[in-house]
């Protein structure tokens, strides 16, 4: 009633009491509606507005009594307070509309939850055309139904049903009210299906109607050209629109499925680039606020791109805003004239862009920059909440102006937030799904019931469901976000902005790849590939890949056109680096920007974080860090990490400080991205690595042709890579390796060497790595890891082969002893160094075996030490240094003694390994194959090694043959006790006597060249100077070696069956060295010979029985010493040699060593002897310079084993064998020495000294005389044969012998100080004399032993000596020494002395018939010689020469001329004639011829003469005639006697003063000397044998000789005074007359 006075005071009272009676909720629903009715009043009157709002605001709020028509009455009322003139009163009444229609939805919230408990049966909605059959609805919902369904109706401009009496009204507030409710009461409408039902009936068709003007109107299109004018958009409405659409989708998306799609589609048109830029830009605001809410998003995936006949309503979002984005930067705004470019503002030219970043103070907006297009980047949001700006301004009526760049960091941001959104949506849940999986396979694993099962099935299927879901999102929006984000990212400025890109592409690249998308994955991999390079870098890997390129190619999205820009050149950006081109031509250089570094960062966060869902994108990855890490010049350093490094060629890479800071962090992240390959799964691994290999068989391709620095990062990551995966090191080793094998053989030597240089590191590493097994227990995987170490053995490239080798002298030296199967592959290594890779290698490898050999042989399987034998022969073999051969030969012989040292445990091995070996090939049926398999493993490693040292016997090395034949014959005799007994009989074929052909062959073979010197400046001495001499060197040693281990071993060679065939072969090769044209060989091969003859069984070493038995002992006794206590030997045998003997020769009767097999094997010996013999001692045909002639040492050596060998064989030795033997002495005394040796061997021409040969064939014959003197009866007919040979000797004194065709000097003119003189090719024959003296002093020893044998008598023995000494004694003077005839004289005294007898004695056998004429010559030949002495022969000389002539004819004397009557007549009678000649008689024949010179032998003719007329005048005369023949001569000498004297006297009558001419004198002087000799001779005649008529011719001469006492030469005195003097004899008084006259 106060109301009603419409006085402002009473009225303003009364609205504050009625709502302080409203406070306290005293009102009733009839008072309620009384006062909304006085307020009614009130307002129409215009009074209290305020007021009025005010109250209605109090009832409404405090209560729920107003109800249906007040209700709808009093909020009529406020509406209409709206639209008063007063600006304070509209804008109340506006929050009041707002607050009331709140209060509306609140009370019907309110109710539903009183009456939630009550459970009622929902009255499906009907479709009836009757708006307002609300029946169904409690109270307070149907008032919010009413007031909602009026509004709407409002808002369409149509009448309200309820709000009866609204005058005018809004949209734009109509639509505010609408989007209030819709956003604050989503449940009401959700719960409810009439409200559902309004949504759909009249709210959408509403704002589809709406939108028409926006949908219709182009920019730019002019009206007159379209018939009707088309009405502009209105901004209010437009933006209140779509804030409207934004709530309808955020909240009931679910219920209005359709009608979103629609909103979408216009969203989507909007957004068109001949749409207002207002108008854009809030439809981009709308849709950033769809971008945060991905569940939304996916929603309209499943909804509509996943349908089959639906719009793709998802895609077309993303690639609506990707077209937006470029069309941006394409068509420049029109609304803004700021960007116009008019030099200044907030645009800059690309001129000065490079120098905006250096110039200090200037500041750079973040910005997009495109083809000359600059769009400032607005800080709008923070990331992930879409506040907008313009859909924000609901008291704008004209559209604003909006600012440049805006629409463009919306969009930017819708995009990361779109990335982000889905990205972390989906990852979150497959989290999720991937635990549950594991826990379903928990679960299956687990034995369950059926329900369960079902479970686990509905799962699954969901999980499909979802999965579909995700890709299909995915594959929706990839291309769009792709192709906006390459494009912002080639436009951005900024880093920040940069960086958000970049991540939303590594992190869509991330989800593409978790998807196993893999299209997808790949260009998003690509994009931040490209961005990390350079413009325009041509690199293969990225142009080729499925993944959409971003080369200038448009491509469809889903209908829409969208232009792929390619990057532009001109971007500005800081430069930070400038390098090379990786490329096979690099032309000029690149340059390398901030943002490519950047790029280049994301590149490998991306790979570091996500490698395992890379699979084969991470070759582009790869490739893309291997340009980046080329161009910024990054080297690989040890372990594979890169370090930034100088290029090697080219411009020289330019680095900016800022680079040069972030290097080490670049290098640091790359090694840290492949550290955590080890977290990787083993597939995603082996992308990993496959990717590697195929980068770097790229690099390697490269790399081809050319010597340029290749790049390495393939190589040195795949190094890196292995390293951190040793603990599964099997699941990629035959890739990795397999690859880096390959780098190896490049020819590109930088290349190579990082191949070996991460092979060898590997191999290293996983040696060394702590495996689980350990390593000593998979022998699987040791061995898998040293393979590749072998393979490197098959590359050629020296500098591979050296990495090779120092690998494995550092595993040697880390690993050597637990290296076990491993030992063969490594051992391998060494042995497959060639000799053609030159002397570094060598040198290295063999480091390495000297290592093993020192160190570890103990710790290797003994299976592996016959590698370790080869190994070292090989080394031995090589040539390139000399000095790792004989080292090589060193370690051979260190390595038999460790054999000998751990023989024992060796051998129980290698017996083990063999049992098994035989096992394994008995079930696989095949044969055992090794080398001299049937002896025993542990031998054969011994022989094995013997073949080795045998080969490098051969080597062309003189050097290392002799060093090599030292240690085999050496090892044999040191270590040749362990070997089985059998196993000789190998070592004898296969080793020595296989040694032995080689070296025969090679010497015989070997070149005569001179060498001039050894290499270097080495000089070599002459014995030495042609290869012939050096092979003759090793031939010496080889035959000796052999020699001496078949005489020292003889005990266990000669039970082996075949020791006699053994033994010819030896002899055989000890025949061919000695008959080789070489001294030093043939001396040596007699020197071995002595040695097999030796002939007592020779001393074995201190392994052997003190007492040791002569060869021929039979063999039990040998083991009866040898298997006896007291053994001390240094390694004992389980078998010893004696238990093998034993062995042998239990199976049949104790084998004695035959006799007859023992005579055999001398008697091969004395043939292989004569063969020498007679072979070297055979003068050659034809004589030239290079004729060989055996040396003197030569033949000594041999003619001194005859004596030796002749102790085995006397008792076979007969005739023809002793023939054999002569001939030999005979030839060897024959040969001459050359001039050059002779100082050496002949003595001077002076001593008479026998040289050390002549003294040898001396020895021999005594030996064979001596064994004949105590052999038996048989041997003796040997005598003969003797004698023959010493004759002959003798007359070497005479008559030298003759080699061949040869001519000699002689010795006498070869004088000691001459012999420099001579041509090299002389050849001296001997001084015989002194040998032939020897030799005729042993014929007389000989004979006066034998002279009555019967052998000698028949055999004209003495005959013979006599006819020898016939030559001698015959040229007297004429021999070439004096002593010859002297000894001749003597030795024929001697020997007659002897013979005669008993010739006297055979006298009847006619025996010696033959003897007596060649004695007669003999004598004859000796005292009447033709040889002139010499004048300068002095007197004492020739006095004793004829005393000699005297003794010869006391010898006659005494010896043959008493013995007359048993001498041949004939024999007498040259004797006597002989006498007759020498006596003084004969001398008078001379008288005439008056020789002035001659020498008259005085005592030799008074003896001639004594013996003579003693032999005449001798009573055994037996035949008359002889002596009247002597009768007469002595009455012819007395007569003639006469005649001289009286001729003397005449002359010297005649000649008065003058001297007679001196014949005359001498010859006077002769006849008184030989009256003086007669009368003496004949007083010693016995008296009754002289004739008287022979006294009276003497006493006749006396007259005449007393006449010639007047001559006047004294020297006729004197001979007259002895001539007288005898006569004194006849003086005796005269006997009677008568008497006379009687006689």
């Amino acid at each position: 009633m106060g109301c009603g006075t419409k006085e402002p005071k009473i009225t303003q009272l009364c609205l504050a009491a009625i709502q302080r009676l409203m406070s306290h909720e005293v009102v009733s629903e009839t008072a309620a509606g009384n006062i909304i009715n006085m307020l009614w009043q009130l307002m129409e009157n215009s009074l209290e507005e305020l007021k009025l709002l005010q109250t209605v605001l109090v009832l409404l709020t405090t209560n729920t009594v107003v109800h249906d028509e007040s209700l709808s009455k009093a909020i009529v009322l406020c509406f209409r307070l709206h639209f008063t003139k007063d600006n304070i009163t509209n804008n109340t009444a506006a929050a009041t509309v707002r607050q009331v229609v709140t209060v509306v939805f609140e009370r019907m919230v309110a109710e539903d939850e009183r009456h939630r408990d009550i459970i009622e049966q929902p009255v499906l909605v009907q479709g009836n055309s009757n708006r307002r059959s609300v029946s169904t609805l409690k109270p307070c919902a149907k008032d919010a139904y009413m007031l909602f369904q009026d509004l709407c109706q409002l808002v369409n401009a149509d009448a309200p049903y309820w709000l009866v009496g609204m005058t005018e009204m809004t949209r734009t507030f109509g639509l505010e009210l609408l989007e209030s409710v819709l956003n604050d009461f989503p449940q009401v409408f959700l719960q409810h299906q009439e409200f559902s039902f309004l949504l759909k009936e009249r709210v959408c068709p509403l704002v589809i109607k709406l939108f028409s003007p926006n949908i219709k109107f182009r920019q730019g299109s002019s009206s007159s050209s379209s018939p009707a004018p088309v009405e502009k958009p209105y901004f209010p409405i437009c933006m209140r629109l779509l804030r409207v659409v934004s709530v309808l989708i955020k909240q009931f998306y679910s219920l209005l499925v359709t009608e979103c799609e629609i909103f979408l589609s216009l969203l989507v048109k909007f957004l068109d680039a001949d749409k207002p830029q207002w108008l854009r830009a809030v439809a981009v605001e709308s849709i950033h606020r769809l971008c945060v809410q991905p569940q939304l998003l996916r929603s309209f995936c499943q909804s509509y791109d996943m349908k089959q006949h639906s719009t793709k309503v998802f895609r077309d979002i993303v690639n609506a805003l990707g077209s937006f984005i470029q069309s941006l930067f394409l068509v420049p705004p029109t609304g803004n004239p700021a960007t116009t470019n008019q030099g200044g503002g907030s645009s800059f030219s690309p001129a000065n862009s490079g120098m905006l970043g250096i110039g200090g103070g200037v500041t750079l907006l973040p910005a997009f920059e495109y083809r000359g297009t600059w769009i400032p980047i607005l800080t709008i949001t923070v990331q992930g909440s879409a506040k907008a700006t313009y859909l924000e301004m609901l008291d704008k009526v004209e559209p604003p102006t909006i600012p440049e760049g805006y629409a463009m960091s919306v969009a930017f941001h819708c995009l990361l937030d779109l990335v982000r959104g889905i990205t972390s949506m989906i990852e979150g849940e497959l989290g999720e799904v991937e635990t549950e999986c594991q826990t379903t396979t928990e679960a299956a694993s687990s034995p369950t019931q059926s329900s369960e099962q079902q479970e686990l099935q509905s799962t699954s299927d969901q999980m499909d469901k979802e999965i579909a879901v995700w890709e299909e999102m995915v594959n929706a929006c990839w291309c769009g976000l792709l192709a906006a984000l390459s494009l912002l990212l080639d436009a951005s400025t900024d880093e920040a902005a940069t960086e958000n890109i970049l991540k939303a592409e590594l992190t869509m690249a991330a989800l593409c790849g978790r998807l196993g998308l893999v299209t997808s994955r790949d260009a998003f991999i690509t994009a931040i590939c490209k961005g990390s390079l350079p413009p325009h870098y041509a690199l293969t890997v990225l142009n080729t890949t499925t993944a959409a390129t971003l080369s200038n190619k448009s491509y469809s999205i889903q209908g829409q056109s969208v232009m792929m820009i390619s990057p532009s050149s001109e971007s500005h950006q800081q430069v930070v680096a400038v390098g090379q081109p990786l490329a096979v031509q690099p032309q000029g250089t690149v340059m390398l920007t901030s943002k490519n570094i950047q790029c280049m960062r994301t590149l490998l966060n991306l790979a570091h974080c996500h490698g395992a869902v890379l699979g084969t994108s991470w070759q582009l990855v790869l490739a893309t860090l291997q340009h980046l890490v080329w161009i910024l010049g990054l080297k690989p350093s040890s372990g594979g990490a890169l370090k930034p490094g100088r290029a090697v060629e080219g411009p020289s890479t330019v680095l900016t400080t800022a680079v040069m800071t972030d290097l080490p962090v670049i290098s640091n992240i790359l090694s840290r991205l492949f550290e955590s390959s080890q977290y990787l799964d083993d597939v995603s691994l082996h992308h990993l690595i496959n990717a590697l290999c195929s980068l770097s068989l790229e690099a390697m391709d490269m790399a081809y042709g050319n010597n340029k620095e290749p790049s390495l990062f393939a190589v040195a990551k795949l190094l890196e890579t292995g390293l951190v995966n040793m603990h599964r090191i099997e699941i990629l080793w035959r890739p990795l390796t397999g690859h880096l094998l390959e780098v190896c053989q490049h020819p590109n030597s930088r290349m190579r060497e990082w191949g070996a240089e991460a092979l060898t590191s590997l191999i290293k590493a996983g040696l060394t790595f702590n495996h689980d097994p350990p390593l000593s227990q998979n022998q699987r995987l040791q061995l898998l890891l040293l393979n590749p170490l072998k393979e490197m053995s098959s590359i050629n490239h020296p500098d591979i082969r050296l990495k090779q080798l120092e690998c494995v002298l550092q595993i040697l030296q880390s690993q050597g002893d637990s290296l076990g199967p491993g030992w063969p592959l490594v051992l391998g290594v060494m042995g497959a160094i060639r000799n053609d890779q030159g002397e570094s290698l060598i040198r290295t490898a063999f480091q390495c075996l000297q290592l093993v050999v020192t160190d570890f042989l103990p710790t290797m399987p003994c299976t592996c030490l016959q590698i370790v034998v080869d190994v070292a022969g090989s080394f031995g073999l090589h040539n390139q240094e000399l000095n790792i051969s004989l080292t090589s030969i060193g370690l051979l012989w260190n390595i038999s003694d460790y054999f000998f040292q751990r023989g024992e445990t060796i051998e129980k091995e290698l017996n083990k390994e063999e049992a098994a070996q035989q096992k394994q090939a008995e079930e696989k049926g095949v044969v055992l194959n090794r080398p001299f398999h049937p002896a025993p493993p542990f031998d054969c490693l011994w022989l094995c090694l013997y073949a080795k040292l045998g080969e490098l016997c051969v080597d062309p090395r003189p050097a290392v043959r002799k060093s090599a034949g030292q240690t085999l014959f050496s090892t044999i005799g040191a270590h040749g006790t362990l070997l089985q007994h059998s196993t000789w009989h190998t070592v004898i074929w296969k080793v020595l006597f296989h040694l032995l052909d080689r070296v025969r062959e090679s010497s015989t073979t070997a070149d005569k060249e001179k060498i001039e010197s050894g290499g270097g400046n080495i000089l070599i001495h002459h014995s030495r100077d042609t290869a012939e001499k050096q092979w003759a060197e090793t031939w010496v040693l080889t035959l000796a070696g052999v020699a001496r281990i078949f005489n020292t071993r003889r005990y266990l060679l000669q039970p082996l069956g075949d020791f006699s065939r053994a033994w010819d072969v030896l002899l055989d090769h000890i025949q061919s060295a000695a008959l080789s044209k070489n001294n030093e060989v043939s001396l040596a091969a007699l020197k071995s010979f002595q040695e097999i003859l030796q002939i007592v069984s020779p001393v074995r070493d201190s392994d052997k029985p003190e007492t040791p038995p002569a060869v021929n002992v039979p063999v039990p006794v040998l083991i009866g010493s040898i298997s006896g206590p007291g053994l001390s030997r240094p390694f004992v045998r389980t078998d010893s040699i004696g238990e093998r003997l034993g062995r042998c020769s239990s199976s049949e009767a104790p084998v004695v060593t035959d006799e007859l097999e023992d005579l055999n094997l001398w008697w091969a010996a004395w043939n292989t002897w004569y063969r020498i013999g007679s072979e070297s001692t055979k003068p050659p045909t034809t004589f030239d310079k290079l004729t060989f002639i055996p040396s003197q040492p030569f033949l000594t050596a041999l003619i001194q084993i005859f004596p030796a060998l002749y102790q085995h064989i006397k008792t076979g030795f007969n005739m023809d064998d002793l023939q054999k033997l002569g001939v030999i002495l005979h030839s060897a005394v024959s040969v001459p020495i050359s001039s050059d040796a002779s100082p050496f061997i002949l003595p001077s021409y002076t001593e008479a000294v026998l040289t050390s040969l002549q003294e040898a064939v001396l020895t021999a014959l005594d030996v064979l005389q001596k064994a004949i003197c105590v052999g038996p009866e048989n041997m003796q007919i040997m005598y003969p044969a003797i004698f023959d040979q010493l004759l002959a000797f003798v007359e070497f004194s005479c008559k030298p012998p003759q080699y061949g065709q040869l001519e000699t000097k002689h010795i006498a003119n070869a004088k000691y100080n001459q012999i420099q003189l001579f041509a090299p090719a002389e050849w001296v024959a001997l001084n015989y004399v002194p040998f032939a003296e020897r030799s005729l002093e042993v014929v007389v020893d000989l004979y006066q032993k034998t002279a009555c044998h019967k052998a000698v008598v028949n055999e004209k023995v003495l005959q013979n000596i006599i006819k020898t000494l016939r030559v001698p004694l015959s040229l007297k003077y004429s021999c070439p020494s004096e002593s010859t005839w002297k000894l001749a004289v003597s030795s024929l005294l001697r020997v007659l002395s002897i013979g005669l007898p008993v010739a006297r004695q055979h006298a009847s056998s006619g025996k010696f018939d033959s003897m007596w004429p060649e004695l007669a010559n003999t004598f004859e030949d000796f005292l009447f010689t033709k040889s002139i002495p010499p004048d300068n022969l002095s007197i004492q000389e020739f006095q004793r020469n004829e005393s000699i002539d005297v003794e010869v004819v006391q010898l006659i004397s005494t010896e043959i001329l008493p013995y007359a009557n048993f001498i041949p007549k004939e024999f007498v009678g040259q004797i006597m004639t002989m006498l007759n000649k020498g006596s003084i008689h004969s001398q008078s024949s001379s008288f005439t011829e008056a020789e002035i010179d001659i020498r008259l032998r005085e005592e030799f003719s008074k003896m001639c003469f004594e013996t003579l007329l003693q032999f005449s005048f001798s009573n055994k005369v037996t035949t008359p005639q002889e002596g009247y023949i002597s009768r007469m001569a002595l009455s012819v000498l007395l007569k003639r006697s006469q005649d001289v004297l009286h001729r003397y006297i005449e002359d010297e009558r005649l000649s008065g003063k003058c001297p007679l001419p001196r014949q005359q004198v001498t010859e006077i002087i002769f006849v008184l000397k030989a009256v003086s000799t007669l009368i003496d001779s004949l007083k010693k005649t016995q008296p009754e044998n002289v004739d008287g008529s022979t006294w009276a011719q003497v006493i006749a001469l006396y007259p005449t000789l007393v006449e010639c006492i007047t001559c006047s030469s004294a020297e006729v005195c004197s001979a007259l005074k002895e001539a007288l003097v005898p006569f004194k004899d006849f003086m005796q008084p005269p006997a009677s007359k008568v008497q006379n006259g009687e006689s």
